[in-house]
């Protein structure tokens, strides 16, 4: 945790030379590690329930950023078909935590990363259902998360880091999420996880080998549209943090380059698990993004048999309204390939297999 921090220390202030800013950031983690830790103790002594709790047939929404992901998680969460993971909760997993924490959200809110989210792009705060991903940031400052925000400025590439080829952490990770699951039932007192972790594009085998009967939900959009909105979903958060797009253009175009790259072999990578046989297929359904615009009522028949759940009344008429909604959606957002350095052609070329396999 503390190499890692003193290498995004100096990346963020060599190229944002703001040396005294991520001091407190990265303080307030320590802190927070600190006070998580005892509460997570203290919860173990409390509530007797956490080591009864099990984790059955976990919901995972897996899937490239801006390719639907948010949205599925949450339509499954609103209409109560499990619950998901709200970012504060993620902050402070420990029950005995949570409960002198919730009066204040109010005003954390005006010191929570999720303000500089821009809303048009992907409405959040804290109380919002956000991917897991963020969870093994704020415990162990590790994740794709870290490489993403922090890591991806260095000078040395330390991608390796974060992929389990190199440096496999799967096992740290897992049992972490699997104590903040269980916590996060019992807190909304239900009995079904419904999760969203980006970053198992990556380590998806290991994940089924830890979870052998969860349903992973992986969604695919055109690379042509989540490439460009994912990497302005980052800069975004980088330029209300840090004033991203005042750096000299040759910080930007490196920066740039490596989070294309780190994008790219999460498609790659659980393209080619799955294509081999190292993922048990049966155990994952692909979800494609025109299908939830264009035919959510048929899919989310086939996702329901997939999860194994029947829909009740309520659920399939949020359906058939929410169907409505999507075929009748016109996206406003337009986004410049130029702008990242990017062309169709380079896009079409890395991303080759995904369109052969998905889209032909």
């Amino acid at each position: 945790m503390l190499s890692y921090m003193a290498k995004a220390y100096v990346a963020i202030a060599k190229n944002f030379k703001k040396p005294i800013t991520p001091i407190f950031t990265f303080l307030g983690l320590i802190f927070l590690r600190v006070i998580v830790g005892i509460g997570m103790t203290l919860d173990s002594l409390l509530f007797s329930r956490i080591k009864e709790q099990k984790i059955v047939k976990p919901i995972v929404i897996v899937g490239n950023p801006r390719s639907g992901t948010t949205f599925l998680q949450r339509f499954l969460v609103n209409n109560k078909v499990g619950v998901g993971m709200k970012l504060w909760k993620m902050l402070f997993p420990a029950l005995t935590i949570q409960k002198m924490v919730k009066p204040f959200l109010p005003s954390m809110e005006k010191v929570s990363p999720a303000r500089f989210h821009g809303h048009a792009a992907h409405e959040t705060n804290l109380t919002a259902i956000e991917t897991d991903d963020p969870s093994l940031l704020f415990r162990y400052f590790d994740g794709f998360f870290v490489y993403g925000f922090f890591l991806a400025w260095a000078e040395e590439d330390l991608k390796n880091d974060f992929d389990p080829k190199f440096r496999d952490t799967s096992k740290r990770d897992f049992n972490w999420l699997k104590e903040v699951w269980k916590r996060n039932l019992i807190g909304e007192e239900h009995h079904q996880v419904v999760a969203k972790l980006f970053s198992l594009g990556i380590r998806l085998p290991e994940f089924l080998e830890h979870f052998p009967d969860a349903k992973i939900l992986y969604t695919l959009r055109d690379p042509m549209d989540t490439v460009p909105s994912g990497l302005s979903l980052v800069t975004g958060v980088l330029d209300g943090r840090y004033g991203f797009w005042t750096l000299p253009e040759e910080k930007r175009s490196f920066y740039i380059e490596r989070l294309y790259n780190a994008f790219l072999e999460l498609s790659l990578r659980f393209h080619d698990d799955f294509v081999s046989g190292r993922i048990n297929t049966s155990k994952v359904k692909v979800v494609r993004f025109d299908r939830m615009m264009n035919d959510f009522e048929a899919l989310m028949d086939e996702i329901f048999e997939f999860i194994e759940i029947e829909p009740t009344a309520e659920l399939i008429e949020s359906v058939g309204i929410t169907a409505d909604k999507q075929r009748n959606f016109k996206s406003n957002h337009k986004y410049d390939l130029a702008k990242f350095g990017l062309s169709e052609d380079r896009i079409r070329k890395d991303y080759a297999k995904i369109y052969e396999t998905f889209f032909s």
